[in-house]
C-alpha cells in the first residue's frame, strides 16, 4: 500500500513478465539454466544497472527500462537510455549488443528490434515470450529485414486497380508503415488482391502466420473458398498446397497454419478464453451481436501478442472499433485494412496511409461494375402508419411458431412504419410493394423479352427484417409472380435446406430467380448474376448501404 511509484511500475511489469512466460530472478540468485526464460532484475553492467536483464537459454538477449507511470508521456526520451544499457557490457560477460529493448510503465509498453532496418520502437500489449526471442535472436533477418527482400509484382492475370494495390501496400509494408488502408470497390477484386500479397509476404518476407480477419460467417466461407481455390501465377500449385489455411469454428486454434480465417467475435471469444455460439457469427456486430459483458482483453499464453505477423481484416470500416478495436491492440502485428466504403473512422484508425483509391466511380469508368438506379417504392402505411380500431377482430401470430389465432381488439392500436413486419403484419403493404416491383421490371429491363414475348425475371435479393417477415415475402412472392416454389427461396442461416447450397444454386442455376435474406448476404458475398436488390428493412449504416447497393 505504500509502494512508491517506482515499485508500483514493476509490479505491473513484474506482472505481465510472468504472464508472458518469464521467470524473474534477483541479480543475488541468479539460475540461469532454471528456466527458458529469465528477467533479472538491477543486473550489473559497465554504464550501470539496468532495470532488468532478459536471458534466453543462458544467453542475454534484451533489456527492460522500467519507469514510472507517470513517465508514460515521455516515454520516447527514455529510448535512448534503454539502448545505452544494450549496447553495454554486462558484467561477467563479454556480450554483443542485445537487440531486444523495451520500456515500460508496466501499463505502456514501447518495444524497439535492433536488428531492424531503421529500428523503430512500436507500443505492444505485452512482453514477447522467451521462445519468440529466441527464434528471433537465432534468425537470419527479421521480419521487417524480409520485407525489403520482396521482389517487383508480376502483374500478369491482374488488373490495373489491383497491381496498383499491391505494389503500393508493398512499398508502405518496406517504409514499415504498422496500418495500411486498401480501399477497393465490392466487385473489383479485393479478396483476390489480399490473397496475393499474403501469397508475397509469406514466400518471400517469411511471415510465419497471418489472420484473415472477418465479420461475419457467410465471409469466413467465402474467403476460405477463394484461399482454396487461388493458384499463383509462379506455381503450378493452389496456395493451400502451399500454405495451410485454417478457418477458427472454436476456440481451439493451432499454431502450425500460416493463414487463420476468423470472425472477430470468434477472435474476441478466443482471448478471452470463452466458447462462443455460431449464431453469433452470423450476424455483422455493427448491427446486431454484443456480448452482455463487454469485458477488456487480458493476456492470453496460447494466443501470444506475436501470434499473427499480420492481420488483414476485411470489411474493416464496420467492426473494428470500441469492444471489438481490443482484438487489433491486441497483437504485435502489421495491420492491413480492405474496405469499399471508408468512412472518416477508417481513415484515422489506419493513419490515413491510403494505398489503393479505387472506389465506385472509378470502377464504373473502368467497366469494372456497371451504375446502379435507384427505385423508390413508398406507401401510405410505411410513411404514415397506420390504426386499429377497437372492436375489431385480427389474426395474431405467435413470432416463432407463427402459429394463429383470432383476438378482438379491446382498445386503439395506433402504430408506425418502423414496426412493420416486426410487431405488426401487414400483408397488403408487402403485397402492395411486390406487385410494384412486378409491374416496373419490364420498363427498368426493357431487353428481357424471351422468343415467345414472357418476361424473364431477373437475378433480385430482398433484404427482409426477420425470418417471419421473410416467410411473408415468399409466399406473396409466388403468388403475385404465378410461380412455384423454386422460383423464390430463403437464403439464410435459419433455412431448413442447407444455405450454402441455396446460395449456390442463386448463383449459378436458372432458380431460384428471387431469394430473400435475413442475416446471410450482405456486402462481399460474390454472385455475379444479381441485378437487382429490394430493400425492404432499414440499414443502420450510411456506409453499409453504400455498399451493398454498388456491389452487385
Amino acid at each position: 500500500m505504500n509502494q512508491n511509484p517506482e515499485q508500483l511500475a514493476r509490479d505491473l511489469i513484474d506482472e505481465k513478465l510472468e504472464s508472458s512466460g518469464w521467470v524473474i530472478q534477483n541479480k543475488t540468485q541468479i539460475n540461469l539454466a532454471s528456466h527458458l526464460g529469465v528477467a533479472v532484475r538491477e543486473y550489473t553492467t559497465d554504464v550501470g544497472s539496468a532495470d532488468y536483464v532478459l536471458f534466453v537459454k543462458g544467453s542475454p538477449v534484451g533489456i527492460i527500462e522500467a519507469k514510472r507511470m507517470e513517465m508514460g508521456q515521455t516515454l520516447s526520451i527514455v529510448e535512448e537510455q534503454g539502448e545505452d544499457y544494450a549496447n553495454a557490457k554486462l558484467k561477467y560477460l563479454n556480450n554483443q549488443p542485445l537487440p531486444f529493448v523495451y520500456v515500460s510503465t508496466g501499463e505502456i509498453t514501447k518495444f524497439t528490434n535492433y536488428r531492424d532496418p531503421k529500428p523503430r520502437s512500436r507500443e505492444i500489449f505485452s512482453f514477447h515470450r522467451p521462445e519468440t526471442l529466441l527464434k528471433w535472436f537465432q534468425s537470419e533477418k527479421s521480419l521487417r529485414s524480409g520485407l525489403l527482400d520482396i521482389p517487383e509484382l508480376p502483374i500478369l492475370n491482374l488488373r490495373d486497380c489491383q497491381i496498383d494495390a499491391i505494389t503500393n501496400l508493398e512499398k508502405s509494408f518496406k517504409d514499415f508503415r504498422p496500418k495500411a488502408l486498401v480501399q477497393m470497390a465490392t466487385g473489383s477484386g479485393k479478396t483476390f488482391t489480399a490473397i496475393t500479397f499474403i501469397y508475397r509476404l509469406l514466400k518471400y518476407a517469411k511471415a510465419k502466420r497471418i489472420l484473415f480477419l472477418v465479420d461475419t460467417k457467410n465471409l469466413g466461407e467465402q474467403a476460405e473458398q477463394e484461399f482454396m481455390a487461388y493458384l499463383p501465377n509462379d506455381s503450378n500449385s493452389k496456395f493451400s498446397e502451399l500454405y495451410p489455411v485454417t478457418r477458427l469454428k472454436n476456440s481451439f486454434i493451432p499454431d502450425d497454419n500460416q493463414v487463420y480465417i476468423s470472425t472477430i467475435q470468434r477472435m474476441y471469444s478466443i482471448l478471452k478464453g470463452s466458447e462462443l455460439d455460431e449464431s453469433a457469427e452470423e450476424n455483422n456486430p455493427y448491427e446486431s451481436f454484443q456480448p452482455k459483458e463487454a469485458l477488456p482483453v487480458v493476456y492470453n499464453e496460447k494466443v501470444p501478442v506475436e501470434f499473427f505477423d499480420f492481420i488483414v481484416i476485411d470489411e474493416c470500416h464496420r467492426s473494428i472499433y470500441n469492444l471489438w478495436k481490443q482484438v487489433l491492440d491486441y497483437f504485435d502485428a502489421f495491420q492491413v485494412g480492405l474496405t469499399a466504403t471508408p468512412d472518416n473512422r477508417t481513415f484515422a484508425y489506419f493513419n490515413e496511409n491510403v494505398v489503393s483509391d479505387y472506389g465506385y466511380e472509378k470502377a464504373v469508368i473502368d467497366g469494372v461494375l456497371v451504375p446502379y438506379n435507384v427505385f423508390t417504392i413508398e406507401t401510405k402505411i410505411t410513411k404514415e402508419g397506420a390504426q386499429i380500431q377497437m372492436g375489431e377482430r385480427v389474426d395474431k401470430r405467435e413470432r416463432l411458431t407463427r402459429k394463429k389465432f383470432w383476438e378482438t381488439v379491446d382498445e386503439d392500436v395506433a402504430y408506425s412504419g418502423k414496426q412493420l413486419d416486426k410487431d405488426i403484419v401487414n400483408p397488403s403493404t408487402i403485397r402492395n410493394i411486390i406487385k410494384a416491383v412486378k409491374e416496373n421490371l419490364p420498363q427498368m429491363f426493357p431487353d428481357r423479352l424471351d422468343k415467345e414475348g414472357k418476361f424473364e425475371v431477373p437475378k433480385m435479393l430482398v433484404f427482409a427484417k426477420t425470418d417471419s417477415h421473410a416467410e411473408d415475402i415468399i409466399e406473396i412472392v409466388r403468388e403475385e409472380f404465378g410461380e412455384e416454389n423454386k422460383f423464390c427461396k430463403k437464403i439464410t442461416y435459419q433455412s431448413q435446406e442447407d444455405p450454402k447450397s441455396i446460395l449456390s444454386q442463386f448463383r449459378n442455376d436458372y432458380y431460384p430467380r428471387i431469394a430473400v435474406t435475413v442475416d446471410m448476404i450482405a456486402t462481399g458475398t460474390d454472385i455475379r448474376p444479381l441485378e437487382v436488390l429490394l430493400f425492404m428493412r432499414d440499414v443502420k449504416s450510411k456506409s453499409y448501404y453504400e455498399q451493398m447497393k454498388g456491389s452487385k
